[in-house]
């Protein structure tokens, strides 16, 4: 197995944005690209990376291959790559290892062990939404650090043809309200109103990898998982999260 990528840059943004949620898990290789999928330890949380063939300036492979990687170890080896350097990953025949190179000013090689991951395939949860919003990642990132001077958790829904985003604790209340402008707030489509509370931290941790311009996909449904997903270059990464369910 062969991948060239022609700049490490998304790639390196994209295992970030998986490694802040996922220890270890097993990215897939087949006909379509490249894909992960995963629950993080506590599993209240998901995610659904793909990157398709197409990115790819150089993508060999014989057949369905699972690689298990520890992300953290593969976070570490990203992080001294540079944006504009050549990625090339690599897993040399009858060994257990998975080689990744750098070319840029220098060529670096690593070399990382993998891991047995007995993993089962992961169906995403079924869910009819009420309501859908797509964002400027900004709008939602600002709403979330005024919501982290407040409370540990936030309340995210659509109320009328509005966005909302509250906390509450005994310190105070936050409400943050935005309107459909097509400018931050581009589309909101709902059937009904629908509110539901998250843990901030999982939320704030979604979003790390998001530029404030990035096109940010919400879907809601009261009292149910949120689904966030976006682009990260050429390759998409969707997050699903359990709510908090209050008891009466």
């Amino acid at each position: 197995m062969k991948l060239v990528l022609e700049k490490a840059g998304d790639f390196q943004k994209s295992i970030e944005a998986i490694a802040v949620l996922i220890d270890e898990a097993e990215f897939v290789i087949d006909e379509n690209g490249l894909a992960l999928k995963a629950t993080d330890p506590s599993q209240i949380s998901m995610v659904d990376f793909v990157l398709e063939k197409k990115a790819f300036k150089e993508f060999d492979s014989e057949g369905k291959m699972k690689i298990g990687l520890d992300l953290d170890y593969l976070r570490q080896i990203m992080s001294r790559a540079k944006a504009e350097d050549q990625l090339t990953v690599e897993l040399e025949e009858g060994k257990s290892r998975l080689n990744i190179r750098f070319k840029g000013a220098s060529t670096r090689k690593f070399n990382l062990p993998l891991i047995d991951i007995s993993s089962a395939d992961l169906p995403n949860p079924k869910i009819e939404f009420d309501a859908e919003v797509k964002l400027l990642a900004s709008v939602l990132q600002d709403a979330l650090k005024d919501a982290s001077l407040v409370s540990s958790h936030v309340s995210i829904g659509v109320s009328g043809d509005k966005f909302v985003v509250k906390a509450d604790s005994s310190k105070g209340n936050l409400d943050s309200v935005t309107e459909k402008d097509k400018k931050n707030l581009i589309e909101l489509n709902a059937k009904q109103d629908s509110v539901s509370m998250f843990p901030l931290d999982y939320l704030q941790d979604m979003l790390k990898a998001a530029s404030s311009s990035t096109e940010v996909d919400l879907q809601l449904k009261g009292n149910a998982p949120i689904q966030i997903s976006y682009g990260i270059g050429d390759a998409r990464i969707k997050y699903f999260l359990a709510p908090r369910i209050e008891s009466e």
